[in-house]
């Protein structure tokens, strides 16, 4: 398999099933146990915990797609939950947890896990500290299932942050391109206030945003031969398509 075939193949599964462990109320109610009230201060504390006990700006800096006062509320209120790095262990286990509960139990995590962690250990993080920090978090080979799901949530920090330097690059804010991308009823889901429909220039914009992203992204697949693209794409597609 050529390197951009698979990347068309894998990226958007893998986001989509990162999203689901992300949305899940299993996902919440780990956070509630732990402690976090509801909202998003166990999503904001740990999945972005891995950054370290930095000040708000710079999370926000650094994951650039939800609104600021969203991610000032979520971190600040779960700061008196944990500390950043143990928020950021404890969502490491909920991820695995995730993935113990969702992967088939028919698909080949341990292949999966073969071809994943080459990816990520090979892979440049230049410009993608998101990444590089999850990358650097301790993923437990004794839980084949949970690992797989881990390094599923690594990739799609990957590809975020790849999509984070594309947007910049074409010309867009983080709001700009969330409005285009999703309308500005959603994107103020996503904590951005009032924000203004996108026009066909910033569409435009977009667009070129999603084609960076994925050029981008053919360096961390040029790490495969051709067989082990085509067998990735496979992989993805079994602990992906339920």
């Amino acid at each position: 398999m050529e390197i951009p075939q698979c990347v068309a193949a894998v990226a958007r599964p893998l986001h989509d099933f990162g999203d689901e462990f992300m949305s899940d109320g299993a996902t919440a109610g780990i956070g509630l146990r732990a402690g976090f009230s509801p909202g998003r201060g166990f999503y904001c504390r740990g999945r972005f915990g891995v950054l370290g006990e930095v000040p708000v700006a710079v999370v926000q800096a650094v994951q650039g797609f939800l609104g600021p006062r969203l991610v000032t509320t979520g971190w600040l209120e779960g700061r008196p939950v944990m500390p950043a790095e143990d928020a950021a262990a404890c969502y490491a286990r909920a991820v695995r947890a995730w993935g113990r509960a969702h992967v088939p139990a028919d698909a080949d995590v341990e292949h999966f896990n073969h071809l994943a962690r080459r990816l990520i250990d090979a892979a440049d993080a230049d410009a993608l500290p998101l990444f590089a920090a999850w990358r650097a978090q301790p993923c437990p080979d004794d839980d084949p299932a949970g690992a797989a799901m881990q390094r599923v949530h690594v990739l799609r920090e990957h590809r975020g942050a790849c999509h984070l330097v594309a947007v910049r690059a074409s010309g867009l804010s983080a709001r700009t391109a969330m409005v285009a991308n999703l309308g500005a009823e959603r994107a103020a889901h996503y904590g951005w206030q009032d924000p203004h429909p996108a026009d066909p220039a910033q569409i435009a914009r977009r667009e070129h945003a999603e084609r960076l992203t994925d050029e981008l992204q053919l360096p961390l697949y040029a790490e495969l031969t051709g067989r082990e693209r085509a067998d990735f794409a496979r992989l993805v597609a079994a602990m992906t398509s339920a």
